[in-house]
């Protein structure tokens, strides 16, 4: 579960993300939507402890993010926008690391690597070291170093960037069965096409603040738009004088 009380972040007096309160259940694939410099990323960076909260706080499975963070870190994976390998390293060794760092045991860590390796058709590559890699051949062993230890709380980035369409088909399955199987998902995207496909429930930030949340069916209504959500999106996220010129 992913809580999020008042959660705000300023930065020299420019407040990039206001009193976001949200509460992502076991099970739910939730996707987080907004235009550049909406606040998503500033969103995401507070969840996984990367950023400090001007105000409010994260909760992961009880833990609070902040006073309790190895705990809630513990339970969570979290893939940023640009996947990073220690370069040197082969991806086989990468996940090995990763493993490592969260206490896996040698033979759990081999076990899950070989699952991971044949569900993304890394057998090719894996054994090489990351400086060959190309960019969708590093998303997908960062996606697959963040499966390793079955997290209860998954933050992802723009997970589709670099992805051929088979990878990015395999991608939105993967984390369609993760949240069956009770995984939290916090996604963030600019691909509408993905959160059509995935979400539960989606919600939309303009300049740090929540304009819209619901199922796509609510932020339809919300909107007042029975068309694609790439015009829900339109709408919801449109500047004051661009709404005045639609009036």
């Amino acid at each position: 579960m992913i809580e999020l009380e008042n959660l705000t972040k300023r930065f020299d007096g420019f407040t990039a993300v206001e009193h976001l309160d949200l509460r992502i259940p076991p099970g739910e694939l939730f996707v987080f939507l907004g235009p550049n410099g909406a606040g998503k990323t500033t969103t995401i960076k507070m969840i996984a402890g990367l950023l400090r909260p001007s105000e409010g706080r994260v909760r992961l499975c009880g833990h609070d993010a902040q006073k309790d963070s190895r705990a809630a870190k513990a339970l969570l994976s979290y893939v940023p926008d640009q996947p990073y390998l220690y370069e040197k390293l082969t991806g086989r060794e990468f996940l090995r690391f990763v493993g490592q760092m969260y206490g896996m045991a040698p033979g759990d860590i081999e076990r899950a690597a070989d699952e991971l390796s044949e569900v993304f058709q890394m057998e090719d590559f894996l054994h090489e070291p990351g400086e060959t890699y190309s960019h969708g051949m590093k998303q997908r062993v960062v996606i697959s170093a963040a499966l390793l230890h079955r997290p209860r709380v998954i933050v992802i980035d723009e997970p589709i960037v670099g992805l051929d369409p088979k990878g990015a088909n395999t991608l939105k399955r993967i984390l369609k069965e993760q949240a069956e199987r009770g995984v939290s998902i916090f996604m963030s995207t600019h691909t509408l096409g993905v959160a059509e496909d995935t979400a539960d429930r989606v919600g939309i930030i303009r300049r740090g603040s929540l304009v819209a949340l619901g199922t796509l069916e609510e932020i339809y209504k919300t909107a007042r738009t029975d068309e694609r959500l790439e015009e829900a999106f339109l709408r919801l996220t449109e500047e004051p004088d661009e709404a005045a010129d639609h009036a």
